[in-house]
């Protein structure tokens, strides 16, 4: 850093200490998801908010939008494609969206998130939606001011909001994807239905206790490349994976004892997004080469589409392949003994590749996974357009269901009230995760022609081919380029269905005998 000139030195060591900032937010709000007892959940509300106002006001301060200007007309560094040059354009773009946001509603929207997150898991507990409405109402509220800010009265208010998880993506874009794999997707899972036989799935619900799966899952996660001494893995309502902070990514997952791949691939799921944190570039005293980008946006993650396609990709390619368990289930019998000693890795392959409709989207198979999301979509840019009230939100999820899935939604707790994510405020997230499996799809499939050896590999339990290929394609790029751009550089194409449907065809067909 210290070979550029004062202006841009100045500019990264801003950046780095709001990033102190954020890792505190962060860590907060791992404990409040984790450890945290649910009376410390006002005085948590007000110390998020604090957090909150002071990254605000540091990543809106007059002097930061100085110091951006002065690097942008530097055209020594803010020209060409290099790190530099895109750590000021994005920073440039991230200040003049922070800057169109008053102090007073981030401030506001992080307590009102922090409430309704504390609200949500005792309304999810008692499968009560009726008393989470009001602090939904106040959130969404808030969300529609801030998407108000942001678009500054132009376009639909639901693509400010997915702007910031997918930067440049457009509800009507995401829409024109989504209407056919929708349709490809449902006839692929009806023609399953109709004329496919399932394989025996009886050695998912065999019970392993929450210990031996936990000691199971670490041992895969590890052997796949998570560093342990740069993470850790604990317990939580609903899975996530928190980049607390350089050498710092935290896990977490839930255990059933009846169903011990749920915990399994909750853990490879997580993994994959904790393997991107632990893969940016943060410089030499991380184990990397090259200048450390902590705090700037080459040290980010460039979109949680691309971040989504990491958690996917290790879940369900690697996860749930024949080769995988060639190398896993000799381990597992190891951890797990006689309970699963009948199994062949090809019963296990087969039993954990589905495409039959079920409740719960982080339960749900590859199959029908985009399904729940595109449900999740249509409602919540419903529900910001005003379109569709929030009292008749729980009706309208199980119509959906019914419609989409063909199923009767029993409860809000299996229903509308079983995901965290808009208790968080995070309106327009949701829509990533299918990009996030169509990423996926497009980068198996060139990781796959570039290694002709990785089923082998894989077999063997050599996951470092496949982590070095995500470490040099995506993950060492930060946000140097869009997701766009980073899906065509990695895989020499634009963005398409075919590779995620193709891969669906060609895995589930054949267990089903068609």
């Amino acid at each position: 850093m210290s070979s550029h000139p004062d202006h841009y030195i100045k500019l990264a060591n801003h950046a780095k200490k709001a990033s102190h900032l954020q890792s505190v937010a962060s860590l907060l709000g791992w404990d409040q998801e984790t450890y945290m007892p649910s009376g410390g959940a006002d005085a948590r509300a007000e110390q998020v908010s604090l957090m909150a106002g002071l990254q605000h006001e540091m990543l809106t301060d007059p002097k930061l939008g100085d110091l951006i200007g002065a690097c942008t007309a530097d055209t020594s560094l803010s020209q060409g494609d290099t790190r530099e040059a895109a750590n000021i354009r994005e920073m440039r773009r991230d200040y003049d969206k922070r800057t169109k946001i008053p102090g007073e509603l981030v401030s506001a929207l992080a307590e009102a998130t922090s409430r309704a997150q504390h609200a949500w898991k005792e309304a999810r507990e008692n499968s009560d939606f009726a008393s989470f409405k009001p602090m939904l109402d106040k959130v969404l509220d808030l969300t529609r001011e801030k998407a108000t800010c942001l678009s500054d009265g132009k376009g639909e208010l639901y693509d400010a909001l997915i702007d910031d998880y997918e930067p440049g993506a457009k509800a009507s874009e995401i829409e024109a994807i989504f209407t056919p794999l929708k349709k490809e997707i449902s006839d692929l899972v009806l023609n399953i239905a109709e004329n496919g036989k399932p394989p025996n799935r009886d050695v998912l619900n065999r019970p392993i206790t929450p210990a031996k799966q936990e000691a199971f899952g670490k041992f895969v996660a590890e052997s796949c490349g998570f560093d342990f001494s740069r993470g850790r893995l604990d317990v939580t309502t609903h899975p996530f994976c928190e980049g607390v902070g350089p050498g710092d990514t935290r896990m977490t997952t839930r255990y059933r004892e009846s169903s011990w791949t749920d915990s399994l691939y909750g853990i490879m799921h997580e993994m994959g997004h904790g393997l991107y944190e632990q893969g940016l570039p943060l410089g030499p005293s991380h184990g990397q080469s090259g200048e450390s980008q902590i705090g700037l946006p080459c040290g980010e993650a460039v979109s949680l589409g691309i971040h989504e396609s990491q958690s996917r990709l290790w879940e369900n390619a690697v996860g749930c392949s024949l080769p995988f368990w060639k190398w896993a289930l000799p381990h597992a019998k190891q951890f797990f003994g006689e309970v699963i000693g009948d199994q062949t890795p090809e019963t296990m392959a087969a039993s954990v590749t589905t495409a039959e409709p079920s409740l719960i989207r982080v339960e749900a198979d590859e199959g029908t996974y985009n399904l729940h999301i595109m449900i999740r979509f249509e409602l919540e840019r419903a529900i910001l357009s005003g379109d569709l009230d929030t009292a008749d939100l729980p009706a309208a999820w199980n119509d959906a269901y019914k419609t989409y899935l063909g199923l009767d939604v029993p409860s809000d707790k299996e229903g509308v009230l079983q995901d965290v994510h808009w208790s968080f405020g995070l309106i327009g997230y949701f829509p990533t995760y299918t990009l996030g499996n169509l990423y996926a799809a497009q980068f198996w499939a060139q990781v796959r022609s570039e290694n002709p050896e990785l089923d082998n590999q894989i077999a063997s339990g050599e996951f470092a081919p496949l982590l070095q290929w995500f470490r040099k394609n995506v993950h060492t790029h930060g946000r140097r380029y869009s997701p766009a751009q980073l899906c065509e550089k990695a895989t020499g194409k634009p963005l398409s269905n075919e590779p995620l449907v193709s891969y669906l065809k060609d895995k589930l067909y054949p267990v089903y005998g068609l």
